[in-house]
């Protein structure tokens, strides 16, 4: 296999560099987005491009590239999808493909949907069958998202999202991830085949790990059901007792029996709480409204654990590097030196906000 410096019949082939300037490469690079004309952000597109050349100098294997070329594609229709939506809440619905309408937990996932959509949410499922076909159709295709994936038994989206402008086709599970949990400011998982356990404990990881930001996760079942509980005994009665977790990390999802407890956990978690951003080591927590001195002082108390040492909790206004978010410069901040380790206690730090 050829290296970056070996000869490719032209002389010795020049190091393709991402962050150092790369003689013949950059005008050209400069003047291809110049003549596309309208392109945000220039400094990454030169990076992606940069990516692709190395990437086709480095991989002889058609199959890696090939891969790579549909992961980008698939990620720009995404985002181009979800990007005028952006100022909407949305909440994303797993469940079982082989649940049927005439079944209560379908009903209950079709009632939380609609009920979603007329308190203003959107709601985005994998666009298929059972719990997925149940969420499109509560909240109507006017107000959903289908995310499907490509399988030699899939029929593509269900009858609701079919050839809907907010229905998108993966290749790639991977990707169809991305859109699930990115996009998703509440999850809220029904009971189901591995699919659904997969995407439970993705979701889990990526929240305990920081990977993702704090968000209401809810298990749903039927009043008495058993799916969840089964669950969370083997979660605590192997995992925790292993200490395989902490006990804060329970704190990550919350088991409910009906839309009406649903639904508060989700509105309760936006009743203060706004968003979250990361500076280096500062953790920017925006509020919709203004909290008094003294619970900023006794959170620092209990909270004390997510600090770095010497650290601290203050009420400030937006940080400089918050100057690309000029439509949320207005609401107050909550900002503390963050040890980026414990994030099921922000999880908690967070009801303690919307509590206040």
């Amino acid at each position: 296999m050829r290296t970056e410096s070996e000869s490719n019949g032209n002389g010795a082939e020049k190091k393709i560099r991402f962050s150092q300037a790369n003689d013949e490469l950059d005008p050209v690079i400069d003047r291809l987005i110049g003549l596309a004309g309208n392109v945000h952000h220039p400094a990454m597109v030169r990076e992606m491009i940069l990516a692709a050349l190395k990437a086709g100098r480095e991989i002889e294997e058609r199959a890696d590239l090939k891969l790579m070329s549909s992961t980008l594609k698939e990620l720009r229709y995404t985002a181009k999808v979800f990007r005028q939506y952006r100022d909407v809440r949305k909440v994303t619905i797993f469940g079982s493909a082989r649940v049927t309408p005439d079944t209560p937990i379908y009903q209950m996932a079709k009632t939380l949907a609609q009920t979603l959509a007329q308190s203003g949410y959107m709601v985005i499922t994998g666009g298929g069958q059972g719990i997925m076909r149940a969420g499109n159709e509560g909240a109507g295709e006017e107000n959903s998202f289908a995310v499907t994936i490509r399988l030699p038994f899939e029929n593509g989206a269900n009858n609701v999202m079919h050839g809907s402008p907010r229905s998108i086709s993966y290749k790639y599970f991977f990707n169809r991830k991305v859109a699930f949990i990115k996009e998703a400011d509440a999850v809220a998982l029904f009971p189901g085949g591995f699919g659904t356990l997969d995407e439970a404990m993705e979701v889990l990881t990526l929240v305990q790990t920081g990977k993702r930001y704090p968000l209401p996760l809810l298990l749903v079942d039927e009043v008495h059901g058993t799916y969840w509980s089964h669950w969370k005994n083997y979660v605590e009665g192997e995992l925790l007792a292993r200490s395989y977790i902490n006990p804060h990390d329970l704190s990550l999802f919350t088991m409910v029996d009906s839309v009406t407890d649903g639904m508060r956990v989700i509105n309760q978690f936006y009743h203060r709480y706004h968003s979250i951003r990361l500076v280096d080591n500062l953790l920017v927590i925006r509020l919709r409204s203004a909290v008094c001195p003294g619970d900023v002082l006794r959170w620092e108390n209990e909270f004390g654990d997510m600090l770095e040492p010497g650290g601290n909790f203050r009420l400030r206004g937006p940080l400089p590097e918050e100057e690309d978010e000029p439509e949320i410069a207005h609401l107050p901040r909550l900002v503390l030196d963050f040890n980026r380790k414990h994030y099921s206690r922000l999880r908690q730090l967070i009801d303690a906000i919307n509590l206040a």
